[in-house]
């Protein structure tokens, strides 16, 4: 079987801002059960699979905290999105993990997102493998593609999708994209499940300035590409999971720690 955990489900800032005490923002940091439904880290999503181990996209500043609040202190390999600092800003402590532990972990990311950390972070390959991930890749059970997808002014990012050699089951991870074009948006035609990003409900700034889609944007998309099941990530303190929205069928808010159970 595999488990997917939203590690991370927060934009580039993160559910509480500290300097922000909107509604979110004053739930966010109340402790459960009264509170903490929108607290957000920055994104990332574990994967458990027997096979495979535990893998990882996206290493934010937050990884530490993930990583402890999954009593994990080690994990098997690192996907990697893109170098933005929410999405590698962890990567020098799991490094320290590796280093202190004797350990040598996997990094898989394209080959321009590995030169953009090498260039930022370049004693982690003492313990950290960088190994190009531009085609397909096996993980367990899972062939695993990757593709190149706009990001509005933030540039590019990448998105992943897994396809299940033994029954056919597909899903996808796409934590920051907008404007995606006819060729990016194929590889998400009938999933069963797409995970994807949007920091907003209907965000109101000029589109020039963006970088993801909002949920109303999602719910289109949704209807288009017609996932089985698609959960949002990667939100920010304008999204309060407590109101109802009236999503669509199949579409919901991820919650920091949800786990998914893939029928594989």
């Amino acid at each position: 079987m595999t488990e997917l955990v939203f590690r991370g489900t927060g934009d580039s800032q993160g559910v509480p801002r500290v300097y922000c005490q909107c509604a979110v923002c004053e739930e966010a940091r109340m402790s459960s059960p009264d509170g903490g439904l929108n607290r957000r880290y920055r994104s990332s999503l574990q994967i458990n699979n027997d096979e495979a181990g535990i893998l990882w996209i996206d290493c934010g500043p937050d990884w530490k905290l993930q990583m402890e609040a999954a009593g994990l202190r080690s994990i098997d390999a690192m996907l990697i999105t893109h170098a933005h600092y929410d999405h590698i800003g962890g990567l020098p402590e799991w490094y320290d993990v590796c280093r202190w532990t004797g350990q040598t972990s996997r990094l898989y990311a394209p080959t321009e997102v590995i030169a953009e950390i090498r260039s930022r972070f370049p004693w982690l390959e003492s313990r950290i493998h960088y190994l190009p991930f531009d085609g397909t890749l096996d993980f367990g059970p899972w062939k695993a593609d990757s593709w190149r997808v706009n990001h509005g002014k933030n540039g590019y990012s990448y998105a992943f999708r897994f396809r299940n050699s033994v029954n056919g089951y597909s899903w996808a991870y796409c934590s920051d994209a907008i404007d995606l074009t006819e060729e990016q948006k194929r590889p998400l035609e009938g999933l069963d499940l797409l995970v994807l990003g949007t920091s907003f409900y209907k965000e109101p700034y000029p589109r020039e300035t963006r970088s993801v889609y909002d949920v109303m944007e999602a719910a289109e998309l949704a209807e288009l590409l017609k996932p089985g099941q698609m959960w949002l990530t990667h939100m920010s303190h304008d999204i309060d999971i407590r109101q109802d929205h009236a999503l669509p069928s199949g579409m919901g808010y991820a919650v920091t720690g949800q786990a998914i159970m893939l029928p594989v």
